[in-house]
């Protein structure tokens, strides 16, 4: 019997080994490749043309949907996709389902998800799988372009009831293991979303992601400041500093010239 064809797409190197690892004991499955970013995902997906790919959702650049959208639906392998907590995104995975893994992936939820892979390749319901796969893309840009149109206020429970925050007033967003931490008006408050989620639908010329776990409003930087050879942080004007990381560092520099 021959094995199947697997690649691990994920920006974190401890993500890659994490499904490497927990694939080991599952010997029908062989990994064929791995890719750290989207656009290597593409190629690889191209070439090596697995039969499944466990396809990371928040990577800088190039998205995991972004690269369904350059292979195209009826082309891509059996994908899992591999996400940091996301209401949305799990709510779109559901609605068509198509089968995801939450960040850390843990060996009952991942045994899970290759059973159902097993079940659409041995029905050979691949066919119906892509058209699954088409249909859930058209509902996250619908729901990418809603967001973008809609009023710029947020809403954070808190403990004691709701506040509501003006987007405009967020000096910038973290994350926090499977939150997001909003500063605004001197306050932390703490958001269950991530900052993909986030980026979707902040103005790309007024908010800028500096590094995997940071964004960053462009008008409350003061300064882009190197620390260390390699290394750089962007000051804010209260005197934050917010690291950089070296694959954002042109995109932030880009914004930066142009504001």
């Amino acid at each position: 019997m021959s094995r199947i064809s697997t690649l691990v797409v994920d920006d974190e190197p401890l993500a890659r080994r994490g499904i490497r690892q927990l694939l080991e004991p599952h010997t029908t499955f062989e990994v064929a490749g791995e890719c750290r970013n989207g656009r290597d995902a593409v190629r690889a997906i191209r070439t090596i043309k697995p039969t499944v790919v466990f396809l990371d959702v928040q990577m800088p650049g190039m998205s995991g949907f972004d690269v369904v959208r350059e292979v195209g639906a009826t082309d891509m392998p059996v994908v899992v996709f591999v996400t940091a907590y996301d209401a949305f995104a799990a709510k779109a995975f559901e609605t068509h389902a198509i089968d995801y893994l939450v960040k850390p992936v843990t060996v009952r939820r991942f045994d899970a998800a290759l059973a159902r892979v097993h079940v659409v390749l041995r029905d050979r319901a691949t066919l119906a799988f892509a058209r699954r796969l088409q249909s859930m893309l058209g509902d996250v840009d619908a729901a990418t372009a809603a967001a973008r149109l809609a009023p710029e206020r947020i809403t954070v429970p808190t403990a004691s009831g709701l506040v509501v925050v003006d987007v405009q007033e967020i000096d910038w967003i973290e994350a926090d293991d499977y939150y997001a931490a909003i500063h605004a008006r001197g306050r932390r408050l703490l958001l269950r979303e991530s900052l993909a989620s986030f980026e979707a639908r902040l103005d790309p010329s007024r908010y800028v992601r500096v590094h995997r776990s940071a964004i960053v409003a462009v008008a409350r930087i003061t300064e882009m400041r190197a620390t260390r050879p390699g290394g750089w942080v962007v000051v804010l004007r209260d005197g934050t500093h917010v690291p950089v990381s070296r694959r954002r560092k042109e995109e932030v520099e880009a914004v930066l010239s142009h504001r």
